[in-house]
């Protein structure tokens, strides 16, 4: 399954090739009560202001702008790099793709959970 390591390929400094989940994500760089998000090309379990490989566009949700390069976004695709849900219905929306707009699911917060709870079922 995994290769085994050898005395040789440690002094000869051969790398074994590390497969790493490609995810195209906003990333936010507005300002405090002025969203502004880059669309950017990084890897899957990278935090969000870690160094990302490619810029591919930004959007202003307040002013509805969007900026989008498109030829780079189908090859990143084509590559493999996969959509996050909001980044998949936005280029659904601007038709960049084709296809349906993934349903988000947003997470109810906890004192929501227990008041839905605590109130009697008739």
């Amino acid at each position: 399954m995994f290769p085994v390591l050898c005395f040789l390929d440690l002094i000869c400094g051969f790398v074994y090739p590390i497969k790493s989940m490609l995810m195209l994500k906003f990333q936010r760089v507005g300002r405090t009560n002025d969203p502004a998000f880059r669309i950017v090309v990084t890897e899957k379990r990278s935090k969000p202001k870690s160094g990302e490989h490619e810029i591919l566009g930004s959007f202003h949700p307040k002013t509805k702008q969007i900026n989008l390069k498109k030829e780079r976004i189908l090859y990143w695709l084509s590559v493999g790099a996969k959509a996050t849900p909001r980044v998949h219905n936005l280029l659904v929306s601007n038709k960049v793709v084709e296809g349906k707009k993934i349903p988000i699911k947003i997470a109810k917060s906890p004192e929501a959970k227990i008041e839905k709870q605590t109130t009697p079922q008739p």
